[in-house]
Order: structure tokens, then sequence, then C-alpha cells
């Protein structure tokens, strides 16, 4: 249960403000179809996380020694300063609509995802918790809270929220999970 809720609360906070998001916004103005949208992030993420996860958990499994554990640790450190940053979406990187809500969606998000902050993190979460389905489970769910109200709230969500202090918490929250790794490698407590 560790897993699911602590892979769920970095991927939420972390993609608030996050590409993946404002490329919601974008679809959901284009289409005006949020059901077929959100569909279509579901499985996308579905798809892309669980690969990430998997990956991250096998890695693990090959490679578990203090060694790797320290570099999954520095990896969540550097999750937190990368998040610090905002992301943009250029609108050469938008869709354009041709083959639909849900096939756009579920193609430009699997594409957008990979090498994203939030596609590194669960890999990262894999790692740590070698747990494939409660990590996907996660960060999905994650990804899910994030984007949702996105679709239907768009730029007024975005007016409200201010994206700074999201990004400043979600990084705070990457790097007390990378102390934590390192502590708990370094043998400092169990």
């Amino acid at each position: 249960m560790e897993a699911m809720l602590t892979s769920t609360a970095v991927v939420a906070l972390a993609e608030i403000g996050d590409k993946t998001q404002l490329l919601a916004i974008l679809l959901a103005t284009r289409f005006n179809r949020p059901m077929p949208i959100i569909l279509g992030i579901l499985v996308a993420t579905l798809a892309n996380h669980a690969l990430a996860a998997l990956l991250g958990a096998q890695v693990a499994a090959f490679l578990d020694s203090p060694i790797f554990r320290y570099a999954v640790g520095l990896s969540f450190i550097a999750m937190a300063a990368w998040t610090l940053i905002p992301d943009k979406l250029e609108d050469d990187a938008a869709p354009r609509p041709r083959f639909g809500a849900f096939l756009t969606t579920l193609v430009a998000f699997f594409l957008v995802e990979m090498g994203d902050k939030t596609q590194i993190a669960t890999i990262a979460l894999g790692a740590q918790y070698h747990d494939v389905i409660a990590v996907t489970a996660g960060t999905t769910l994650g990804m899910m809270i994030a984007n949702v109200p996105a679709i239907f709230l768009g730029h007024e969500l975005l007016k409200r929220v201010d994206l700074a202090k999201v990004r400043m918490i979600a990084a705070a929250m990457f790097l007390l999970i990378g102390l934590w790794v390192l502590a708990q490698t370094a043998g400092w407590f169990g």
C-alpha cells in the first residue's frame, strides 16, 4: 500500500504544470470531448508507466547493491531539482487533430511521457518498491488526479493554482524520498 500511495502523491504533484498536463488542456480545447481524452490518457499512462515500473523493478533486482540504491536515492534528489524547472509545451509539439480525440490523446501522451520526469520517477519508484502493479496503479492514479481536472477546468485551473508552490512541494517530496533512500542504504535506520 505504501508503494501505491507514495507513487500517487509523488506523480500527482509532479504532474501539475508538467508538459503532459499542458497537453491535456490543449487536447481538451481542441476536441472539446473530455471522455475520449480521459480514456486516452488512462490507456497511454497505464502502458507507459507499467513499462517504466517494470524496468525499474527489473534493473533493481538485477543490480541489487548499495551502489544501485545510492543511485536511486540520488535520482530522486535530481528529480527534486528537475521538478523546480517549469515545463512548456511548444506549439509545434501540439498534436494535429487527425485521428480523433482518443487515438490522438493515446499516441500523444505515450510519446510525450517518454523521458518525462513522471516516467523517470516511475522507474525510480519501481526500483525502490519492486512492486510493478502498485507503482503502476499509483503513478497512473496520480496522473489522472492531476489531468482530469485540467481537462474540465483547463486554463481557469492554471490561473488559480500557484504552480511555483506546487513545484516546490513536489520537489520537497522527491528530496525527502531521496534522502530517505540514502539514509536507509547507509544503515542509519530500518
